[in-house]
């Protein structure tokens, strides 16, 4: 056992994987593929367009089912490489693309070692808790987004439950936007887009190292 909320999201999506196999059950999404692929084009609209070929980090890439929507959908100039802390999952995803770089990596552990990409995306490493305590989960989300901040040169996405839904799961982590943004503005950047936009019961945040008027040259 341990007390890290990341070890017992990984165990719980490897019950999924276990009992469902290699489609959306099997990474702990519940509701549809349909539900699944929204959240897929929703993390690759964070790339901004037209800067040429980019470098695109998965982390938490569980079966690399994000890769498969990209080539599935034609995505092309995404230099896609994966991470996890899972080897159930990475072996799974080395075997359907032996070209693709893996890593199996704790990005909280200090001594991790990842190059840096253009682009971060962390696509449900925020939504489960489990027996978590909000506080221990908020520390652990805030440990990530800075940690990560360091490994994307444009910007990086990561998505969490909203708090403005019917009701509320005890077990997964709704997030206040006011929260989230103020830690993200105070902490890493204050150039950020909040999707709540795409119909689930959820957000996603696009953090950018800096505003679009300077990356388009008019700042």
């Amino acid at each position: 056992m341990t007390d890290k909320p990341h070890f017992t999201i990984v165990a719980e999506c490897e019950k999924d994987l276990a009992q469902h196999g290699d489609n959306y059950l099997g990474v702990g999404w519940t509701k549809s593929q349909g539900h699944a692929d929204l959240r897929y084009r929703v993390m690759l609209e964070l790339i901004r367009p037209g800067a040429g070929p980019v470098d695109l980090l998965d982390l938490g890439c569980g079966a690399s089912h994000l890769y498969e929507y990209m080539r599935a959908h034609g995505v092309e100039g995404v230099r896609y490489s994966g991470a996890d802390l899972s080897e159930k999952y990475l072996a799974l995803s080395a075997s359907k693309f032996p070209d693709v770089r893996y890593y199996q990596v704790d990005v909280l552990d200090g001594a991790a070692d990842l190059p840096v990409f253009d682009y971060v995306v962390m696509n449900g490493l925020f939504n489960y808790k489990g027996e978590a305590s909000h506080d221990d989960m908020a520390a652990y989300v805030q440990a990530m987004i800075t940690r990560v901040s360091a490994l994307a040169r444009v910007g990086f996405a990561f998505n969490v439950m909203s708090k403005h839904v019917d009701w509320e799961r005890q077990d997964l982590f709704h997030w206040p936007i006011g929260e989230a943004t103020a830690f993200v503005a105070g902490t890493v950047s204050r150039s950020f887009v909040v999707r709540h936009d795409y119909g689930l019961y959820e957000y996603t945040i696009y953090v950018y190292k800096t505003p679009l008027g300077a990356a388009a040259g008019i700042l």
